[in-house]
């Protein structure tokens, strides 16, 4: 089996300055943003709309709120609504974890609808741009999540199972590494690929949407629930329940319907 190495936390200490590894892979995950989705308003199709990296700017800073508070109110309304109802003020502690991508995402669904309503534009031409750019972002967090010896895998005796030593000495799922190489690499590989050709708007979209789904549903199986939630019916874990409507809804963008893009 294999050891968590156990990382120091902080990626850089000098004096009482520190940056941790977790806000580099931000860090990180913004900066490839705007890399290739300064590539992305370079097609035609976003050319023709007179996109420009100041847009792009923007966009990225109306994201990073929506994932911040999306991501921080969605974790209390999912994932702990009684402990928060009588501990409001924590709500505010981010540093000290709990953060939910499901909510995150719905964050980022109203940055982007606002965006949409300044710009004049249709929402699902501005999901189809951010759509390809996410999941290198996630493949960043995940690997945040990995050094940081959080998000552990339930028990396993894979030959590639990994004792986590703050947890226990239990060999389990690295199941981390497995989201950063599922709904990170390989789904970005997959809609870069995708929407490197023409396609009805919000295809791009929904893509991203069944695509992520089922890489995280079927992460979730290696994952170790929640301890404080668990399985939450059915033998499902709060994640895939969350995932599903992704899934179904990502099906719906993809079929061939015609929408109007005024």
């Amino acid at each position: 089996m294999l050891i968590h190495p156990q990382f120091d936390p902080a990626a850089i200490r000098i004096g009482s300055f520190v940056i941790h590894w977790y806000g580099l892979m931000y860090l990180m995950a913004f900066a490839q943003f705007l890399l290739l989705g300064r590539m992305r308003i370079r097609t035609p199709q976003y050319q023709t709309l007179g996109w420009t990296y100041k847009d792009l700017e923007d966009l990225l800073f109306a994201g990073v709120l929506g994932v911040v508070l999306g991501g921080r109110i969605g974790y209390t309304l999912f994932y702990m609504p009684g402990y928060y109802l009588f501990h409001p003020l924590d709500i505010l502690k981010i540093w000290e974890g709990g953060m939910s991508f499901h909510g995150g995402l719905l964050g980022v669904l109203l940055a982007l609808l606002w965006f949409a309503h300044k710009h004049k534009t249709h929402f699902f031409v501005v999901s189809d741009l951010v759509a390809p750019l996410v999941p290198f972002g996630l493949a960043f967090g995940r690997l945040g999540n990995f050094i940081n010896g959080e998000l552990w895998g339930r028990p396993t005796d894979l030959p590639w199972a990994m004792v986590f030593p703050l947890v226990d000495a239990l060999p389990r799922h690295p199941s981390q590494i497995y989201q950063l190489l599922g709904e990170g690499i390989l789904l970005g590989i997959v809609l870069w690929i995708y929407a490197s050709k023409p396609r009805q708007v919000g295809q791009v979209s929904g893509l991203f949407l069944l695509g992520y789904g089922v890489c995280r549903f079927l992460a979730e199986f290696a994952r170790e629930p929640d301890a404080f939630l668990g399985l939450v019916g059915l033998g499902l874990s709060m994640g895939q329940w969350l995932s599903l409507p992704m899934i179904v809804f990502g099906l719906y963008l993809l079929l061939p319907i015609k929408r109007s893009t005024k």
